[in-house]
């Protein structure tokens, strides 16, 4: 389902539900969010991509995965009984 089929051409650019779409930006290429429309490609989540990234990362990039949580911290006298034990 192409979310964009109701958009329309206007002469300020593609408009959508009273919204102005901007077209993607580089570091959106790959994500699941990205529609076509006339030739252009449009974010189907956030009518300007280019605030979203302001921040560092877009929190809608479906292609970009988060950093995970660092493993958590093992206490040193624990693992050392534990290796002991052989587990």
């Amino acid at each position: 389902m192409n979310l964009l089929e109701n958009a329309s051409k206007t002469a300020e650019g593609v408009m959508l539900n009273g919204f102005l779409l901007s077209p993607v930006v580089e570091r959106c290429a790959g994500c699941d969010r990205v529609r076509q429309f006339e030739s252009q490609e449009f974010c189907s989540s956030y009518p300007d991509p280019t605030t979203k990234w302001v921040g560092g990362r877009c929190n809608f990039a479906t292609h970009i995965k988060a950093a995970s949580a660092a493993a958590a911290k093992v206490n040193p006298l624990k693992a050392s009984k534990r290796a002991a034990k052989g587990r």
